[in-house]
């Protein structure tokens, strides 16, 4: 008598877009917490005198007063997620202070503040990313329980190929280009590298940012290990010192997609985005608190680092108040949350978590 077939597994992580209705999530943590490492490809995003204090200040903990302004913070939004019916997890703590290596470098860690850096999920698919910051290197060990977890009730787990990150990844003397310039990126076609923060999904069209942190060989990989099903789009920014997607162009839902003047020529937009409405993010609001202007890793456009719940509602920085008016004008239900004190270790809402499930199917909303 043979025994009866198992029941197929469900994969609990299934995400397509940035806008079905969301139903869990990743937040990151800021338990142990540490300043990046003094490493060009850091720096290289930093004005020159950020640069310099930023060398001193390497390898040691954040101080604690900016870590329990953004934690305070931190909780409220999960406790806002977690009141509008979406399942949190957490990554494990870890200290960023312990250092690593591999037989060409060492460093210290980072944090893990932003799952949406080293992790992308496409359908039930979650890919851990080949990042271009040494201290990023081990990042992901911290979300190993939840990815093993993931993978035993069905999803599909994959890493990219882990990088040398040797110093031919790395253009030596860099600078930032000018104004006047053609754009240029610290990093060389050594090898792929990519952060998922410079991808961002619509159905079966993948929108892509070649950035300080992503090159040609990354984009190329996602490229051929999604295969035929996805269409990867590259986006052209104006931006001098590029790092991450989120804060350049986001799909807000179907047919919408929000983005930055600044960095953005609308008429250089994909083909597949002529036929959807083009909302201009508004001027961000300014920030008064000098410390917090000092200390951002993010440019003042983070008032685009919104999350979708759902096609309608969505989670914005309350102190942007142009872009929540913004929203309710482009017919969004904007949800006001406090994340402004995340900055310094990295984004906003889009950053600080990873969509693992929404509630929806693959689909094409490109013509």
């Amino acid at each position: 008598m043979t025994s009866p077939s198992p029941e197929p597994l469900v994969s609990p992580v299934g995400s397509h877009n940035e806008w079905d209705p969301l139903e869990e999530v990743i937040v990151g943590r800021l338990d142990g917490a540490t300043f990046p490492s003094d490493h060009p490809v850091v720096t290289c995003n930093m004005p020159r005198w950020a640069g310099r204090v930023h060398g001193a200040v390497s390898g040691y903990a954040y101080p604690r007063v900016m870590v329990e302004r953004a934690r305070r913070e931190l909780e409220q939004f999960v406790v806002l997620l977690q009141s509008l019916g979406v399942t949190v997890t957490r990554p494990d703590p870890v200290d960023g202070r312990k250092r690593f290596g591999t037989p060409e470098w060492s460093s210290h860690g980072f944090c893990t503040t932003c799952p949406r850096d080293s992790m992308l999920v496409v359908g039930d698919q979650i890919i851990e990313t080949p990042m271009a910051w040494p201290c990023r290197y081990f990042e992901t060990h911290a979300y190993r329980t939840l990815l093993k977890d993931y993978f035993r009730r069905g999803a599909r787990w994959t890493a990219a190929p882990k990088p040398q990150l040797s110093d031919a990844l790395y253009r030596p003397d860099f600078r930032p280009p000018a104004a006047d310039e053609p754009l240029r990126h610290i990093l060389t076609e050594f090898e792929p590298v990519f952060d998922a923060a410079d991808f961002v999904r619509a159905g079966r069209d993948l929108f892509v940012l070649r950035s300080n942190v992503t090159n040609g060989m990354g984009i190329e990989w996602m490229r051929r290990h999604l295969g035929p099903d996805y269409r990867i789009h590259e986006i052209e920014s104006r931006c001098r010192t590029p790092l991450h997607i989120d804060t350049t162009l986001m799909p807000l839902a179907p047919g919408k997609v929000l983005v930055n003047p600044e960095y953005i020529d609308v008429d250089r937009l994909p083909d597949v985005l002529k036929s959807w409405d083009v909302l201009v993010a508004p001027e961000p609001d300014p920030i008064d608190e000098r410390l917090l202007r000092l200390t951002s890793m993010c440019g003042k456009w983070l008032s685009m680092n919104v999350l979708m719940i759902d096609e309608k509602r969505v989670i914005a920085e309350r102190h942007h108040t142009g872009t929540l008016r913004a929203l309710e004008r482009w017919g969004f239900e904007p949800i006001p949350c406090d994340l402004l004190h995340y900055a310094p270790f990295g984004g906003s809402f889009h950053c600080a978590t990873l969509d693992v499930r929404r509630r929806g199917r693959l689909e094409s909303y490109a013509d």
